[in-house]
C-alpha cells in the first residue's frame, strides 16, 4: 500500500509545478497516510519536475535537503511553515509531508491585519490565488493559519513537531512584533519541538539597526529572543553561509540576487553602481539556527 502510494507520489512528481507567488502573503502543505518510511526521498522531492528550473537554480544557495535534514524534518511530521511567500519551501515541504502522511500548516500573510481596503483586497486575492495552486492532490491536504502583530494561533497548541521560518525576522523587526513569531512559535511546537531559523546573517562587528532595514540580522540577536521565550539553542549550520557577502550594499541585501535591485525604495540609483559585481557574489550570507522546546 504505502509502496503504491509511493509511486503514485514520485510519478506526481514528474508533472509541471504551480506558478510561484507574489512574496509575502501564502502557504501550502500536504498530507497522506502510512505507517513505514515514505519509499520517495527528499532529495527524490527536491530533483522532482514539481519545483521550476527557476527554483532549482538557487539550490546552490538555499541547500534544501541539507537544510531539512539538519532541521530533522520527518515525512510524517506536523510542520508549520511561516510566511511561505511565493511557496519555494513549500513545493518541497507539501509532496515530502504528503508523501509519509505528515502535515503543513501555512501560515502566511494575515490579510485581516491589513486596515488599508485596497491592499486587503490585493492580499486576498493573492492568497485566494496561492490556495488554487496547491489544491492540486500532489500536494496533500493543506491547513493554513495567519501570522501577523495581532493574528491568533498558528495551529491547535503544543502539536507541531516544528516551526520553520526562512529570511522573515528582519520584516517582523520592521513591523515590531518579532518576540511574537517567538512565543507564537512556542505555544504551537510540542514538547521537544524543532524551531527552525534560516535568515540573512549581519556581521558581529556591524551595528544591528532595530528595524533591520537593510535585512540583515545579527545571529546572536535571534538567539536571544528564542531562549527569552523559552527555547534552547541546539546547533547552528553553516549550511546556507556564503562568505563573499559582506552584508554592505547599496540597496540592502536586495542588491543581491535573487531580488538583484539596481534601486532603492525610492527609485534613486547610485552613480556608477555595478550590478554584476553583486550578482557576482551571489545569495546572501545566512544563518541556520536549529532551537529546541523543552520536555
Amino acid at each position: 500500500m504505502l509502496m503504491a502510494a509511493s509511486a503514485a507520489m514520485l510519478a506526481a512528481c514528474s508533472q509541471a509545478a504551480p506558478p510561484a507567488e507574489a512574496p509575502a502573503d501564502g502557504a501550502g502543505a500536504e498530507t497522506a497516510t502510512s505507517e513505514a518510511a515514505p519509499a520517495v526521498s527528499l532529495a527524490d522531492i527536491v530533483n522532482s519536475d514539481l519545483r521550476s528550473a527557476e527554483e532549482k537554480a538557487r539550490d546552490q544557495w538555499r541547500h534544501p535537503v541539507e537544510t531539512l535534514e539538519f532541521f530533522g524534518i520527518e515525512a510524517d511530521d506536523k510542520v508549520v511553515e511561516i510566511w511561505p511567500g511565493g511557496g519555494w519551501y513549500t513545493n518541497i515541504l507539501a509532496p515530502w509531508l504528503a508523501s509519509g502522511g505528515g502535515t503543513l500548516v501555512a501560515a502566511g500573510f494575515d490579510t485581516a491585519s491589513v486596515e488599508d481596503p485596497e491592499r486587503r483586497a490585493r492580499m486576498e486575492e493573492r492568497l485566494a490565488e496561492f490556495k488554487n495552486a496547491y489544491a492540486d492532490p500532489r500536494f496533500g491536504t493543506i491547513e493554513y493559519s495567519a501570522f501577523s502583530a495581532t493574528s491568533g494561533p498558528l495551529t491547535e497548541a503544543g502539536t507541531a513537531d516544528a516551526v520553520l521560518t526562512f529570511r522573515n525576522i528582519h520584516n517582523w523587526m520592521a513591523g515590531g512584533y518579532t518576540e511574537k513569531f517567538f512565543t507564537d512559535a512556542y505555544a504551537a511546537l510540542k514538547p521537544g519541538g524543532t524551531l527552525g531559523v534560516v535568515e540573512h546573517r549581519l556581521p558581529s562587528t556591524a551595528m544591528q539597526d532595530p528595524t533591520a532595514s537593510s535585512g540583515y540580522v545579527h545571529e546572536d540577536f535571534v538567539k536571544g529572543l528564542a531562549t527569552a521565550a523559552g527555547f534552547e539553542f541546539v546547533e547552528a549550520s553553516e549550511i546556507n553561509a556564503n562568505p563573499a557577502d559582506t552584508a554592505d550594499h547599496p540597496f540592502g541585501v536586495w542588491t543581491l540576487p535573487p531580488n538583484s535591485a539596481t534601486a532603492g525604495r525610492d527609485g534613486v540609483t547610485i552613480e556608477g553602481f555595478d550590478p554584476e559585481k553583486y550578482k557576482a557574489i551571489g545569495e546572501s550570507d545566512r544563518m541556520t539556527l536549529k532551537f529546541r522546546k523543552p520536555d
